[in-house]
């Protein structure tokens, strides 16, 4: 019977969160208990990645646990949860659900108010500016390059077909040196100031270097910006700034840390 992958995470998580929980009614298998309380905490975490708590679940989560059950006790016939390498991945296994827990709990202990995610919303729109632009590039190695195929662009030459031809950008060379619509800020800073300089059907005089090398850049068109709306930015700014103070906490208690 094929098992899904995620249930199977579940089942290791709530082995190792209720390894040292008092066993209450439950399955016996082999004369050994396994806990109602263990079942719970798997369907649980089952409802809460969208799973409807049914007896179909419930059933299968049983079946599940059952077979590990069985399984798990054939390994200890044999000896192998005292071999070295097993114990080390089940420390590392407790250690991993140890880990989320604590992480979790600090989350939740430390929500990100509403006052801070619109104060990022709001810096991040003002970045963004007003307007988008649909631009097209041709990146070569050499400003000598570059300068070539400006001079060839003002005897007309095709934009589309050189870029197609001879740039490096193999993400927008297929389409012409197509970038598609775009807030500048969303580019390297001197690709984005030679950008906004440019008037609808403009290229750029001189090339732009940056960090990928020679830019030669065309601006198609340009439209005022779409920015969503605050509570359409919500969630993916609770989960940026969430993770920020994850990592700052990660490296507060790592500079604190005494390692020898």
């Amino acid at each position: 019977m094929k098992r899904s992958r995620t249930l199977q995470l579940l089942l290791v998580m709530a082995g190792a969160m209720t390894a040292n929980v008092a066993q209450a009614d439950g399955i016996k298998v082999n004369g050994v208990t396994i806990p109602q309380s263990r079942l719970e905490l798997v369907v649980k975490n089952a409802t809460a990645q969208g799973q409807a708590d049914s007896p179909e679940l419930r059933n299968k989560i049983k079946d599940e646990m059952i077979t590990r059950e069985v399984l798990a006790q054939e390994a200890a016939k044999k000896g192998l949860d005292k071999n070295p390498e097993i114990e080390t991945q089940l420390e590392l296994q407790r250690q991993s659900v140890l880990i989320n827990a604590y992480l979790q709990d600090y989350v939740k202990a430390n929500p990100v108010t509403d006052e801070v995610m619109r104060k990022e919303y709001e810096q991040v729109k003002a970045q963004s500016g007003s307007k988008e632009y649909k631009a097209r590039h041709i990146l070569v190695e050499t400003e000598t390059e570059a300068k070539q195929i400006i001079a060839q662009l003002k005897k007309g030459g095709s934009f589309e077909k050189i870029a197609a031809e001879k740039s490096k950008d193999t993400g927008s060379k297929a389409q012409g040196g197509n970038l598609d619509w775009s807030v500048a800020n969303r580019y390297v800073p001197p690709f984005a100031q030679a950008l906004t300089k440019l008037k609808k059907g403009q290229t750029t005089e001189a090339p732009v270097q940056s960090q990928f090398g020679w830019h030669v850049i065309r601006l198609d068109d340009e439209r005022a910006a779409k920015f969503p709306s605050f509570e359409e930015a919500k969630p993916a700014i609770q989960q940026q700034l969430q993770q920020q103070a994850v990592n700052k906490l990660i490296a507060d208690l790592r500079a604190k840390a005494k390692v020898e």
